[in-house]
């Protein structure tokens, strides 16, 4: 019987790995250390290479076009894998959907690299469908790794979870300095390369990132035989994947559409619309499912708005760091260590600031889990965690209010953008963790797949909602956008106070889920 097609065998603990995990943990463990590097060095210079000069390389769109298409690029990364779990579920298996989906990932990235105008939409189109294959299986393969009831499956999650922020943290700075490095883009001219290029050696890092995670997925293969094999039906349901799939780019088309045609804009309030419609539509019901579908979506609600402020990172505030922020080094960004000196250039890459988060992620949250733990039945409850990140998101923008005043006297303190992450992070550890919990724990039986969906789509609209909301930047009026930053701000303080005064409310619909 082929191994790959047939029944897979009986579970069994397996011990051998590292601190006594299963041996393929490390294996995805790389492989998606190796994906999030990918993914977070590109996107640390996608803005910057839309909104660059041609003159310098960039492709000159302006600050409106390139927010449109990082909020679209962004989400449908999210997009997509839903899809991308239903195919992995019931036709490849999660092992090969991680394969391929790595595989069109590092090719999307080399096509990035190709500095021809027309490789931009190919590599991203390539990378959100790779992205969409991807991400959700190596999750499910994390899982299978263990029986259940195995203590250990939590703290497994949570070694592979600061794999993906350990490639997010490196990222940045190893493709950043590539593409708008001062030292590196002087050594392409020294060499006979244009330097107004060295956005696709950024591309390319990412790249060749992606392929050494594939290189050591392929030669791990083998500690990862008993998960994420094909399911062993006679029976395909043809018929709903391509629903799935059909829906999919139906709601990615009307997206589109509200971007790309101007009557159309009106379709952007159906973001938050149709799940406050959904809201009061099932919160009228009084059967235990309706009550539990109607907190999800108060949920939805909140998470969107949350991610709408969140993920302008890499967009209004890389935008910011760049035009407003004062990046110079010490002596000229020359460095010596062990009587070698080196340079890296001054000013800094702006593009390094998106190592700022990940790195408050791998420093709080094994102090986070500790606390959670030692509250025990004392912590706050998931509504309360879901009001304390939009409390923290909300001052994350607060505080960038002065700072935009003070950029019309001149550049200002990267600091400020350092306290923005660090708020912005103690929210993410407080809202980001329970959300996918808390789906799982409220859906019905046969609705757990679709809740997760929805969760999904709650950051598929935050991240567009937060493209939108970054084509409205401008370096030259301090005060329009200290007002942006404040109005935000109070958007996400409002939600906050809608979720705390609806709580009572939330607890009863989600009965005895905490």
């Amino acid at each position: 019987m082929d191994p790959e097609k047939g029944p897979p065998p009986e579970p069994v603990y397996d011990t051998r790995g590292i601190g006594g995990h299963p041996r393929g943990l490390m294996t995805l463990y790389f492989t998606e250390m190796w994906e999030r590097f990918s993914y977070y060095g590109m996107r640390a210079i996608l803005i910057y290479f839309m909104v660059g000069s041609t003159v310098d390389g960039g492709l000159g769109f302006g600050v409106k076009k390139s927010g449109m298409i990082y909020g679209t690029y962004t989400m449908s990364v999210y997009l997509l894998s839903i899809p991308g779990g239903f195919i992995a579920d019931n036709f490849l298996g999660a092992r090969r959907s991680v394969l391929y989906g790595g595989i069109v990932i590092a090719v999307g990235h080399f096509v990035l690299a190709i500095p021809r105008a027309e490789s931009f939409a190919a590599g991203l189109v390539l990378i959100v469908l790779g992205t969409g294959m991807l991400k959700p299986s190596i999750s499910t393969m994390v899982g299978g790794l263990y029986v259940p009831g195995d203590e250990r499956r939590d703290a497994g999650f949570s070694i592979f979870y600061m794999g993906v922020n350990l490639g997010g943290f490196l990222a940045p700075f190893v493709c950043g300095y590539l593409a708008q490095g001062v030292a590196f883009k002087a050594w392409l001219a020294r060499s006979g390369f244009d330097p107004a290029h060295s956005w696709h050696w950024g591309f390319a890092a990412a790249g060749v990132g992606m392929t050494l995670g594939l290189l050591q997925y392929v030669l791990g293969r083998s500690k990862l035989s008993r998960v994420g094999r094909p399911p062993a039906r006679a029976v395909r349901p043809w018929r709903v994947m391509f629903l799935t799939i059909f829906a999919t780019f139906a709601l990615l088309g009307l997206v589109l559409l509200s971007d790309l045609v101007k009557g159309f804009t009106w379709i952007r309030y159906a973001y938050l619309g149709a799940p406050l419609a959904a809201i009061v539509w099932f919160g009228l019901r009084k059967d235990v499912t309706s009550k539990r579908v109607t907190a999800i979506f108060l949920f939805f609600v909140a998470a969107t708005v949350f991610w709408s402020i969140f993920e302008q990172a890499g967009s209004t505030i890389a935008l910011f760091g760049e035009s407003l922020t004062d990046r110079s080094l010490p002596n000229g960004g020359n460095f010596t260590v062990l009587g070698h000196t080196f340079s890296v250039g001054s000013p800094f890459p702006a593009s390094w600031f998106q190592s700022v988060n990940t790195a408050f992620v791998l420093f709080l949250a094994p102090a986070f889990g500790w606390v959670w733990v030692r509250l025990g039945n004392r912590q706050p409850s998931s509504p309360f965690k879901f009001v304390l990140g939009l409390v923290f998101v909300a001052l994350s923008f607060l505080i960038m209010v002065p700072a935009a005043r003070l950029s019309a006297a001149g550049l200002v303190s990267p600091w400020w953008i350092v306290g923005l992450f660090f708020l912005q992070t103690v929210g993410e550890l407080c809202l980001s963790p329970v959300g996918l919990s808390l789906m799982t724990k409220l859906a019905p039986n046969d609705l757990v797949g679709l809740s997760l969906g929805i969760w999904f789509l709650a950051s598929a609209f935050g991240n567009k909602l937060a493209g939108i909301l970054a084509g409205g930047f401008s370096a030259t009026d301090a005060g329009a956008l200290a007002h942006s930053f404040l109005v935000q701000a109070a958007w996400a303080m409002a939600a906050a106070a809608a979720i705390l005064c609806l709580a009572p409310w939330m607890k009863r619909l989600m009965g005895d889920v905490r």
